[in-house]
Formats: structure tokens, sequence, C-alpha cells
């Protein structure tokens, strides 16, 4: 009597199982297909237009191969942590070293004229450039969509920063990354700030020079550096207008009769031909020792590859900031 009751019992259960495992079948056969992860990704980047100086790019999907061809598109994306699929390797400054060492990066050839082949072999879904690739863009955005990034190297002197907070926030969209892009900018208010509270209200003038193998140009309010002016609150020694990239070649007469009370020396060779940068002990011309500012210790040797290399990118402008500073003693 016990054995049949069981037997009944077992044979309940087991039509019971059936009967469910049945429904849950039809409820799954009912049921709409859920897409894979990657695809609702996809689905959930809505394309992006970015307008800029060369004409418009559209993002249609979330880049992840992405070739820059400039240094400063390079800290952009170290900035976001945005991997880097390849870039230019013949001048990389010493705060993106990493990029230069990485042999999954791969060489793009040289910042004035990338190798497009290679650019081609990456197989990019974007491709980031600045004024220095602007004359390959047309080619360029037939490889992969192409930003050019509209930073003026010939006359920074309005907005410069802008620009470079604005370039930011759209590869932050690009990306999915715009909170770290606001985080970036905050911290980059924030060092202006510093060194406009620094600067204001003090009565000591600037000279900004490069050094290229012994000659020297000087760069003022209307060139390649003159947000340093506009935006950091530097006071220039000379109004003598040097619009341009490479500035206005000068004397180092003219450096001692304009006798700034600060002195910024930008060493061009040090990075074209990689060599030591100069220092006070191995500058060793008599006309600028006669200035004010190098009997006051203000001669101020910046950091040449945020200075000449980069000078558009969140790192740079914080070092360059940093080098101000430095100036007054601060």
């Amino acid at each position: 009597m016990l054995d049949t009751k069981r037997g009944r019992w077992a044979s309940a259960l087991l039509l019971a199982a059936v009967l469910g495992l049945q429904a849950c079948d039809d409820k799954a056969a009912e049921a709409p297909a859920q897409p894979a992860a990657d695809e609702q990704a996809a689905s959930a980047f809505a394309p992006i237009t970015v307008t800029h100086g060369l004409g418009e790019t559209v993002i249609g999907k979330r880049p992840e191969r992405v070739a820059a061809l400039d240094m400063n598109e390079v800290d952009f994306l170290d900035q976001l942590g945005v991997p880097v699929a390849g870039t230019v390797k013949d001048f990389v400054p010493h705060f993106l070293k990493k990029y230069k060492d990485d042999e999954a990066v791969a060489d793009l050839g040289f910042i004035v004229k990338p190798n497009l082949e290679s650019v081609h072999a990456l197989k990019p879904d974007l491709i980031l450039i600045s004024p220095l690739q602007a004359q390959h863009y047309e080619e360029l955005s037939s490889i992969a969509p192409t930003i050019h990034f509209d930073v003026d190297y010939r006359n920074s002197a309005n907005d410069h920063v802008e620009v470079v907070k604005e370039h930011l926030a759209t590869l932050g969209q690009v990306f999915g990354k715009e909170k770290i892009a606001d985080e970036k900018a905050a911290s980059l208010d924030k060092k202006l700030e510093d060194v406009k509270q620094v600067t204001k209200d003090r009565p000591e003038k600037a000279l900004i020079v490069m050094h290229n193998n012994g000659a020297f140009s000087s760069f003022g309010v209307q060139s390649r550096y003159g947000f340093v002016f506009d935006a950091f609150g530097v006071k220039p020694a000379s109004e003598k207008a040097e619009a341009g990239l490479h500035g206005q070649p000068i004397s180092s007469e003219f450096i001692q009769e304009t006798n700034p009370d600060i002195l910024f020396i930008i060493d061009r060779t040090a990075v074209m031909e990689q060599r030591p940068t100069l220092n006070a002990e191995t500058m060793g011309n008599p006309l600028l020792r006669q200035t004010e500012a190098w009997k006051n210790g203000r001669v101020i040797f910046v950091d040449a590859e945020a200075w000449y290399v980069t000078a558009a990118s969140v790192t740079s402008l914080e070092l360059m900031i940093d080098d101000v500073i430095r100036g007054y003693g601060e």
C-alpha cells in the first residue's frame, strides 16, 4: 500500500515537472530575443556630428581604434583613459613616453608628415589631427572619420584655453567620457586661477624667447604663445608685434636692451636634436647675463617638450603654468 502511494506521488511529481518545463519553453518561445551586450552598446550610441574648421565629421559608432597624429591629441586620449591604437612617434614628450615605448601602439610616422599607408593599414575607426596634418585631411577622411583640432598655432592670444577645453569636451562626448572630461577641465581651471593669482598686480614684465642653435626668436602677445600673456596674466616686456608660428628673430642685444624682469627660454635645439636642455651653467651668453632677469635668478629654462611639442593639451598647459609660476619665484 505504501509502495503504491509512493508510486502515485512519484508519477504526479514527474508529470508536474514535465508540465513546468513545457510552460517555461512556451514562455521562452513567446519572449523576444535579448540583444547581445555589444549590440546593446551599439544601439545606445547616438550618432554625433562634430563641426570643425575643415568641415563636419559624423561619428556613427563609439570609436575603438583611434589614430592620433598629434601629441596634443594623444594627451587628450590619455587624460580620458582612451586607448591609442597608433600615433606618430618622432617627437614624443616625456609625459607621454609610454606610448613611444609601447610596441602595441603603431608608429604612424612623423608629426608633420604621417605615413598614410601605415594609417590605412591600422584600420582605425577615428583619426584625430591638428593643423600640422591639415593638408592630409581629405585622404585621411577617406580612411576613417577624421576630426580636426581647431587650435591656432600662429596666434593663440584669443581663447586658446577655451579651445583646448572645448576639444576635450568633444572627445569626452565621442568616447562617453563626459564626466572625466568635466573633471579634467575643472582641474585645468583651478591651475589657471592659481597662476592668475600669482601674476595679478605683479609689476614684473617677461620675455618669451626660443633658442635654436645659438639664435633666438621672440614670441609676443600675438604669437604662438600669446595665451601666456592673455590667459596666464603675464605682462609682456616687449609690445612688438610678433605674430607667427616661429616668432620674430632677435639678437642678444635686443634681449639685453629689452631687459626683462623674467625670461622664459624654450630650448628648441634640445627637442629637435635630442640634446640636454640648456641651463644657467651652459648658457654662456654675456649679454643675457646683464639682464635683470638673470641677475635676480628669474631666467626659466622651461619644459621644452611641453611648450614646443604640445602646448595645446591639458598636461602641457599645466606644465607651462608651473613654469610661469616659477618665474615669479613662487
